[in-house]
């Protein structure tokens, strides 16, 4: 069965699949891990190579396209299924789904808020994977604060004239296509009234003098993925990439699609929290000590029951936060409660997973150090899970007020 091609029913809102179809479409993705994935992710992981047959594979899929309405294009799944496809995913190799996941979330802000003309042109070759991409917001000196930005982009004609630096930009090198979050009234108070958002293509041929990827960032984990940096050096693109070609709207436009990212990381969070206690639970049960495998040792059973408990807790929350955004409520609470409860899940079972492999656990031979080093990356993502308690709490007691 090939993905793109399961049928899928959409509306406006309450979007919905079949059962079914659901089902059928999951079991696709999980015949596509064994065959493809899983036979290669120490591969790309341990050498930091661009898997860039898989990303061809997830094009065909139609994953670049999950959440795109269908009348671009895309699938037009419901969060809910997407969610349940990014935990499968990410059960065994959760950096390819941030492939995907940032540039859904630029193809978010464009649906959302882009005029007629601007959907029609870019959310076609966004949704088969002609184009892909993510989203720049942040800086040097901006990351969790967007109103720090200080790129800025200057009205010239029918043109803008962009100048400024990204930094930690998913799919940076290997991406053609970027939301970026400018400035065009840097005296703008409050400050969010003077962002923009601009789709921002760097393909050759087509982007003009200006647009340049900066450095590559080494990191711990989250590896075959590029972080990196692009700059903006008197960038020119015309003016009809302003998204809803109106100035001043950049900040809520972009920070609309973070709660689709937020499930997304969520969703992460929750396959490496039943991952590692997949491999947790195969190890204890063929690993033996004193006579018997370690599952039968009261120590190992209470790491495994706790590790249980958060991985199905974080599912919820999660499955929670995606179905309120089906329905097309405000849902900046529910996912930020997914985000962070299920990025320390995420943590806490790989740590503990690595306690029950014992000194296996340092070895790059198995697979569960992997899922350790990309744990922590899911607690500072989509904003930190700092920002997560804070939001929740003020959304609480907007709610609860005395």
């Amino acid at each position: 069965m090939n993905v793109a091609t399961a049928p899928v029913l959409m509306a406006d809102q309450g979007r919905t699949i079949d059962p079914d179809e659901e089902a059928a479409f999951l079991d696709a993705i999980d015949r596509w891990l064994e065959r493809s994935v899983i036979p290669v992710v120490m591969h790309h992981d341990h050498g930091d190579i661009w898997p860039a047959k898989l990303v061809d594979e997830m094009a065909e899929m139609g994953l670049f396209g999950a959440t795109i309405g269908q009348e671009y294009g895309g699938l037009g799944l419901p969060a809910t299924t997407y969610a349940k496809i990014v935990m499968r995913i990410s059960s065994y190799w959760m950096a390819i789904t941030g492939i995907f996941n940032s540039h859904l979330i630029m193809a978010a802000a464009l649906e959302r808020f882009g005029t007629p003309a601007q959907k029609s042109k870019w959310l076609p070759k966004f949704a088969s994977g002609e184009i892909r991409g993510g989203l720049a917001l942040t800086e040097p000196n901006a990351g969790t604060d967007l109103q720090a930005i200080r790129t800025v982009a200057v009205r010239d004609g029918d043109d803008y004239v962009i100048t400024g630096t990204k930094t930690w930009i998913s799919n940076a090198l290997n991406g053609s296509c970027f939301a970026l979050l400018v400035k065009t009234d840097p005296a703008a108070n409050p400050r969010y009234q003077g962002m923009s958002l601009f789709i921002a293509d760097k393909r050759a041929g087509e982007a003009g003098a200006g647009f340049t990827t900066g450095k590559k960032f080494e990191k711990l984990g989250y590896k075959a993925i590029d972080s990196a940096e692009l700059i903006f050096d008197n960038y020119r693109i015309p003016a009809d990439q302003l998204i809803g070609e109106v100035e001043g709207q950049g900040f809520f436009q972009a920070t609309g699609g973070l709660e689709l990212g937020r499930i997304n990381v969520a969703a992460r969070g929750v396959g490496l929290a039943e991952g590692s206690l997949r491999l947790a639970t195969t190890y204890a049960q063929q690993r033996e000590t004193m006579g018997k495998p370690i599952a039968q040792h009261q120590a190992i059973q209470l790491k495994l029951g706790e590790m249980v408990t958060r991985a199905r807790a974080a599912r919820l929350l999660t499955m929670d936060a995606a179905e309120a955004y089906d329905r097309g409520d405000r849902c900046d609470m529910e996912a930020g409660m997914a985000k962070f409860f299920a990025s320390e899940a995420a943590v806490e079972n790989s740590q503990d997973a690595m306690r029950i492999y014992g000194g296996y656990s340092y070895s790059k031979e198995y697979d569960i150090e992997r899922y350790y080093r990309d744990s922590m990356l899911m607690c500072i993502g989509e904003g930190t899970n700092e920002m997560q308690r804070m939001i929740i709490a003020k959304q609480w007691l907007k709610a609860n007020p005395i």
